[in-house]
């Protein structure tokens, strides 16, 4: 989700959006662009790349008009702006023009941050748009798409869309649309699930799910069905290392309810719920053997073997039968 500093008016004279994630900026546009046509449903807007702002453009784009016109100008990879269209930009900072909003994409690393820091210095409105990379920080921003809406999705709900979806923002925020366009109420896991039942089943999720719930030919097959649809043998690696652990972390931890737990395992308190249920039939035995299993084809699909397929397969097994060692002793 974009972050804003205090200065929340999207008609600032300008505003810098920072980050990389694709999506975030755009609707950082977006914002600026819709509140300057509501204030003037003529107000010009200019798109425009570093190659297209040449020195003196940002001069002719800003300069006064005859007819006083609302302008909004974006410069997209301010990073990659020339050294004297820096300079430009470094100028107009100092005396912006009214009517005209500029708004500055800007990546926020090392590379033109002489430029960032003007716009800073300058007191711009400012949208953090951080690359969402981990799983917890997709989650929250599918919340937080519904909460938009001003509909209710379960906490299921919504780890089974980003399970489903995978990283892809614009495709998480086009499913949460899809769903509020078409579903009455609440929207939970199973409604999730009839939408979107095919990429489910090729998640990486339900194949640690079904591994370590013991179930070891449907683990199999919601394997086969990922590889072939595209899923990255190491993402897979990765969920059934996630779903090991959370049965270790919950097997030794203290009984308590699910929100103690929660806070004391640093997982959601519906996941806690989700776990105990798999839990049943592993023994501390068990749990050694499958994360020596999962550590085994996680070399496997790095290169360690030649068919990450087969050591997929080979964990998966060992994984399901594994969380039936109670049941055998």
């Amino acid at each position: 989700m974009a972050r804003k500093t205090a200065n929340d008016d999207p008609l600032a004279s300008v505003t810098l959006a920072v980050g990389q994630e694709e999506l975030l900026l755009d609707r950082a546009v977006q914002e600026v662009v819709a509140a300057a046509k509501a204030a003037d449903a003529d107000t010009d807007v200019r798109d425009l790349t570093p190659d297209q702002l040449q020195p003196g453009t940002l001069a002719e784009l800003t300069s006064p008009s005859l007819f006083a016109e609302r302008k909004v100008v974006v410069v997209r990879n301010a990073q990659d702006l020339s050294a004297d269209t820096v300079k430009d930009v470094k100028a107009y900072l100092g005396a912006p023009a009214e009517e005209i909003t500029l708004v500055l994409l800007h990546a926020g690393g090392a590379k033109g941050k002489g430029l960032l820091d003007a716009a800073r210095k300058a007191g711009a409105r400012e949208v953090a748009c951080p690359k969402m990379t981990k799983p917890a920080d997709r989650l929250a921003f599918v919340r937080q798409e519904f909460r938009a809406t001003g509909r209710s999705a379960t906490p299921e709900a919504c780890q089974a869309l980003v399970d489903a979806i995978g990283s892809d923002l614009r495709e998480l925020g086009s499913a949460v649309s899809q769903l509020v366009a078409d579903v009455e109420g609440t929207i939970d896991e199973a409604v999730v699930g009839r939408y979107y039942t095919g990429r489910a089943e090729a998640s990486s999720f339900t194949v640690a799910d079904r591994a370590v719930e013991g179930r070891a030919a449907e683990a199999l097959e919601a394997l086969r069905w990922s590889l072939a649809t595209g899923v990255a043998p190491v993402m897979i690696t990765s969920a059934l290392a996630q779903g090991v652990r959370a049965i270790g972390k919950l097997s030794s931890a203290r009984g308590g309810r699910p929100a103690d737990l929660a806070r004391e395992l640093g997982m959601p308190p519906w996941k806690i719920d989700r776990v105990r249920q798999q839990m049943r039939g592993w023994t501390p035995d068990g749990v050694s053997v499958a994360l020596r299993a999962v550590a085994e084809a996680d070399a496997g699909v790095k290169g360690g073997g030649d068919d990450p397929e087969y050591a997929l397969e080979k964990a998966v097994v060992a994984i399901a039968r594994a969380a039936r060692s109670r049941g055998r002793g």
